[in-house]
């Protein structure tokens, strides 16, 4: 699974809008609206690297209302919910 963070900025009167048609985006698994620099911030994750080049400059950068963009794709990823997750099914619980 390749994650891939996503800084957007977009038309100021045009952010929930914005907002709304990229987390619709087939790939796209959360969009936050954030200060600071940029307006939003997607969470892209793919199965594949190709796969990238199809949701962000295919899709995501597509969007109407959409400024600029700056992509991160993550390396590892680490996370205390992934580790509950993973042990409210069971994992790790002897028998």
């Amino acid at each position: 699974m390749v994650t891939a963070i996503v800084h957007i900025n977009a038309e100021v009167d045009r952010i929930p809008e914005v907002a709304q048609t990229i987390a619709e985006l087939d790939g796209v698994s959360e969009v936050y609206s954030i200060t600071g620099e940029y307006d939003l911030l997607a969470i892209v994750r793919v199965p594949a690297y190709e796969q990238v080049a199809e949701v962000i400059p295919g899709k995501l950068n597509k969007v109407a209302g959409v400024l600029r963009t700056e992509t991160h794709i993550a390396f590892r990823t680490y996370s205390r919910h992934d580790l509950e997750a993973a042990f409210s099914i069971g994992l790790g619980e002897s028998d």
